[in-house]
Protein backbone atom coordinates (compact mmCIF):
# COMPACT_ATOMS: atom_id res chain seq x y z
CA UNK A 1 0.00 0.00 0.00
CA UNK A 2 1.61 3.68 -0.64
CA UNK A 3 1.22 5.93 0.95
CA UNK A 4 -1.55 8.73 -0.51
CA UNK A 5 0.04 12.04 -1.10
CA UNK A 6 -2.56 15.09 -0.23
CA UNK A 7 -3.86 17.17 -3.00
CA UNK A 8 -3.07 20.32 -1.67
CA UNK A 9 0.17 21.62 -0.35
CA UNK A 10 0.49 22.52 3.40
CA UNK A 11 1.33 26.38 1.83
CA UNK A 12 -2.05 26.16 -0.23
CA UNK A 13 -4.39 24.97 3.13
CA UNK A 14 -2.40 27.54 5.40
CA UNK A 15 -3.25 30.72 3.06
CA UNK A 16 -7.03 29.23 2.46
CA UNK A 17 -7.46 29.18 6.24
CA UNK A 18 -5.65 32.74 6.02
CA UNK A 19 -8.19 33.86 3.66
CA UNK A 20 -11.09 32.88 5.53
CA UNK A 21 -10.48 34.51 8.86
CA UNK A 22 -9.66 37.31 7.07
CA UNK A 23 -13.17 38.09 5.28
CA UNK A 24 -15.24 36.21 7.29
CA UNK A 25 -16.34 39.70 8.44
CA UNK A 26 -17.40 40.36 4.65
CA UNK A 27 -19.80 37.71 4.75
CA UNK A 28 -23.40 36.27 6.76
CA UNK A 29 -21.14 33.93 8.56
CA UNK A 30 -17.98 32.17 8.57
CA UNK A 31 -19.92 29.17 6.63
CA UNK A 32 -20.52 31.52 3.79
CA UNK A 33 -17.00 32.98 3.77
CA UNK A 34 -15.81 29.37 3.64
CA UNK A 35 -17.88 28.20 0.53
CA UNK A 36 -16.96 31.74 -1.19
CA UNK A 37 -12.84 30.92 -0.22
CA UNK A 38 -13.64 26.99 -0.89
CA UNK A 39 -15.30 27.41 -4.65
CA UNK A 40 -11.89 29.86 -5.53
CA UNK A 41 -9.55 27.38 -4.74
CA UNK A 42 -11.25 24.68 -5.74
CA UNK A 43 -12.08 22.30 -2.90
CA UNK A 44 -15.21 21.68 -0.85
CA UNK A 45 -16.74 23.60 1.76
CA UNK A 46 -16.76 20.79 4.39
CA UNK A 47 -12.61 20.16 3.41
CA UNK A 48 -11.88 23.59 4.02
CA UNK A 49 -13.62 23.84 7.70
CA UNK A 50 -12.03 20.58 8.72
CA UNK A 51 -8.83 22.53 7.82
CA UNK A 52 -9.81 26.21 9.72
CA UNK A 53 -10.87 23.51 13.00
CA UNK A 54 -7.61 21.60 12.85
CA UNK A 55 -5.91 25.28 13.13
CA UNK A 56 -7.90 26.18 15.59
CA UNK A 57 -6.48 22.64 17.62
CA UNK A 58 -3.15 23.48 16.36
CA UNK A 59 -3.43 26.86 18.40
CA UNK A 60 -4.93 25.87 21.41
CA UNK A 61 -7.88 27.45 20.63
CA UNK A 62 -10.37 24.12 19.93
CA UNK A 63 -10.25 20.98 21.60
CA UNK A 64 -8.60 17.83 20.28
CA UNK A 65 -5.33 16.47 18.84
CA UNK A 66 -2.90 18.85 17.44
CA UNK A 67 -1.53 18.10 13.90
CA UNK A 68 1.75 16.93 15.55
CA UNK A 69 -0.11 14.86 18.24
CA UNK A 70 -1.85 13.35 15.24
CA UNK A 71 0.62 12.49 13.46
CA UNK A 72 1.95 10.80 16.69
CA UNK A 73 -1.01 8.90 17.43
CA UNK A 74 -1.87 7.17 14.07
CA UNK A 75 1.91 7.51 11.82
CA UNK A 76 1.54 7.16 8.40
CA UNK A 77 2.17 3.67 6.85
Amino acid sequence: MTKRTPPYSPEVRARAVRMVLDHQGEHDSQWAAINSIAAKIGCSGETLRNWIRQSERDQGMRGGPTTDERERIWPAP
